[in-house]
């Protein structure tokens, strides 16, 4: 039995982790923010620890004990500088695991993190992943999922109150997408198995490409709007959208906008192959089926 701690463990990612690990009799930590969201995760057999992943002492202490710990990197969306908080937290974690010496760590990490500079949010697990390689004696692995499928939810607020699907991809780029429960399954796995060693990278990539296009065509059937079309939106009307959706502050939303570049250039795409083992199960044809009960219960 080995000691365990998942932080964002309130989000579908870090939950579904705890989940897998509780089931297999393991000794599971959870940090969040707030108590209240890890009530199911309690129940199940999790020690659960509340703070702010801001304050570095909070980690240090939260840390303690662990034989692996899984890092989500998860700042305010609404703070002025993201990125500057971002940091603060990719420090945080460094200085936690080397304060407690864990030899073991899952960095939940993106496609685009090897460009380091020029994939806006993205930038942010680049800058988590190098602190990291500071850490020879441990074993560090950077896991980069793809595009969330989760991250098309945003456009239901759209869909009803425009009557199109759109965001500022170009409709007819084609580029994986993954479920996030699918990267959590990963995740889980290889905290089981604790089988990665030094510093290592691992893509997760779904079931294959989509492009907005077919993904707008495929959530259409699924909300019985098969005439739905989908807009490529100018990068300023995204960032006063999402702004005045209250979706995110303005400079998260230039962040959010500038990934949509690196999709968009292919940039973001430059650094991994599609491989069996890199390949997820999860279609976006079964993912519409959540897709549709979001828009219906919204």
């Amino acid at each position: 039995m080995k000691n365990y701690v998942i932080t964002g463990a309130s989000g579908n990612i870090g939950k579904n982790i705890a989940k897998d690990l509780l089931a297999k009799g393991q000794n599971v930590k959870v940090i969040a923010r707030n108590a209240d969201k890890l009530k199911e995760l309690q129940a199940l057999g999790a020690e659960v620890v509340t703070g702010n992943i801001a304050d570095k002492n909070f980690l240090i202490k939260a840390f303690s004990g662990a034989d692996a710990v899984f890092c989500l990197l998860t700042p305010d969306m609404n703070a002025a500088d993201v990125r500057k908080e971002q940091n603060l937290i990719a420090e945080n974690y460094f200085e936690a695991v080397k304060a407690n010496n864990i030899q073991n760590v899952v960095l939940l990490s993106s496609v685009g993190a090897h460009l380091r500079n020029g994939a806006g949010i993205v930038d942010g697990l680049g800058y988590m992943e190098d602190l990291f390689l500071q850490l020879k004696e441990i074993n560090v692995l950077n896991l980069r999922p793809t595009y969330f499928m989760e991250n098309t939810l945003g456009m239901i607020g759209t869909i009803k109150h425009m009557g199109i699907a759109g965001n500022p991809v170009k409709g007819d780029v084609s580029f994986p997408m993954v479920a996030t429960k699918d990267i959590a399954a990963v995740a889980a796995k290889r905290l089981l198995d604790l089988n990665f060693k030094a510093n290592s990278v691992e893509f997760v990539l779904g079931a294959r490409d989509y492009s907005y296009d077919e993904i707008t065509a495929i959530a259409g059937n699924a909300i019985e709007k098969p005439e739905l079309k989908y807009i490529q939106f100018s990068y300023e009307d995204s960032i006063k959208g999402m702004v005045a959706s209250g979706f995110c502050g303005e400079d998260a939303a230039r962040l959010m906008v500038d990934l949509s570049k690196a999709i968009n250039d292919g940039s973001l795409f430059s650094a991994h192959q599609r491989t069996a083992a890199n390949t997820t199960p999860t279609t976006y044809e079964a993912f519409s089926q959540t897709f549709a009960w979001v828009y219906q219960n919204s």
